[in-house]
Formats: structure tokens, C-alpha cells, sequence
């Protein structure tokens, strides 16, 4: 069986194409050029993307924090559709939590629409705890978010968590028949 290879990188302005292919493929328009431009020169903004020589798309995932005192703030984490339960979705959030956890980052936070079961349970996977309601935080539709945190990222108990999750994350990947070298989580 050959493995495909990964990359997960930090985006550029270059990759505006390719982030709104991605943004509306998943989400149907949820942000603007002007906003994905926002975000990549943003100093506070962590930006990350997945991507395959072997994809067509390019950019097969994406995910970003906003680095807010000591937190981590998740504001977007999307696998395109082509590539759901593979394993992707969690390459990104290892490689952010772990990125945040580089950068001395004590917490992470996101919300998380109440009814995205796949995504609560990925984030609880990786040890969220729903810390609160928003009241008709999604606009679209009014429903509620969920604030699901993630506490203690300096910790040595949180060291061993990357480090078992890394594990867990390579053999989910290889299952998909996918490849991403741990030089390549950064």
C-alpha cells in the first residue's frame, strides 16, 4: 500500500485562491477575501493548511487560532468535503493545539454549532469540555454555539497528550492511506 504524503504549512496571502475554493466548498461562502486577507496579516492569527501533491484541490484542509493573551482561540477549522473521516480533521487539530502549545499558549477555546455532532465529538476526542452556550450565535440560522475549552497547555499531563494523540493521528492517516512526517507538524 503507498502512503500519500501531507504537508501541513503556515498560509500566506498567496493561498487567497485557494482558501475561498476551500471556504466554498465547505461553508458555502462563509468568509470574504477581504476577511481571509485580514486573518493572514494578522500577527495575532495562526494560519495552517493541508495539502497533497496527489489532490487536485490544493488545499484539502485549513485551520487558524488567534493567539489572545495566553488562549488560543480556534476561529476555523474545515477538511474539504472530498476528504471527511480520514483523519484530516485531526491532523489540523493536533497541529494546532500543538502550535499553540509552542508558543507557551496556556488554553484553547472555540465554539461550535450545537448540532455539528462530528465536530464536538473530534473536539472532545482531543479533550474540549463544553464550557457554555451562546444564544443564537449562528446568524443563518440563529442556533446556539457551544464554548468548548481546553485548559492546562503547559502542562506535563498535556506534553503526554500530544504526544499519545500524535500517535493516534499517524495510524488514522495511515489507515487512509495518508503520510505526514512529524517535521512536517509545526
Amino acid at each position: 500500500m503507498k502512503l500519500l504524503d501531507l504537508k501541513i504549512q503556515s498560509l500566506t496571502p498567496e493561498h487567497l485562491g485557494e482558501l475561498l475554493e476551500l471556504d466554498k466548498a465547505c461553508f458555502d461562502g462563509l468568509w470574504t477575501m477581504d476577511g481571509y486577507r485580514r486573518e493572514l496579516e494578522s500577527p495575532n492569527s495562526h494560519f495552517l493548511g493541508l495539502f497533497s501533491p496527489f489532490s487536485s484541490s490544493g488545499l484539502l484542509g485549513m485551520g487558524c487560532f488567534w493567539s489572545i493573551l495566553e488562549e488560543a482561540h480556534i476561529t476555523i477549522l474545515a477538511v474539504h468535503p472530498q476528504y471527511h473521516h480520514q483523519g484530516l480533521g485531526q491532523a489540523l487539530l493536533y497541529s494546532l493545539l500543538k502550535t499553540a502549545s509552542d508558543r507557551g499558549l496556556e488554553r484553547a477555546t472555540l465554539e461550535v454549532r450545537a448540532s455539528n455532532d462530528g465536530a464536538i465529538s473530534l473536539y472532545e476526542k482531543f479533550g474540549f469540555k463544553t464550557a457554555g452556550r451562546r444564544p443564537r450565535y449562528y446568524k443563518d440560522n440563529e442556533e446556539d454555539a457551544l464554548i468548548l475549552w481546553l485548559s492546562d497547555l503547559q502542562q506535563p499531563k498535556f506534553f503526554k497528550n500530544l504526544d499519545d494523540w500524535y500517535t493516534i493521528v499517524s495510524d488514522r492517516l495511515c489507515q487512509s492511506c495518508w503520510c505526514l512526517d512529524m517535521e512536517d507538524w509545526s
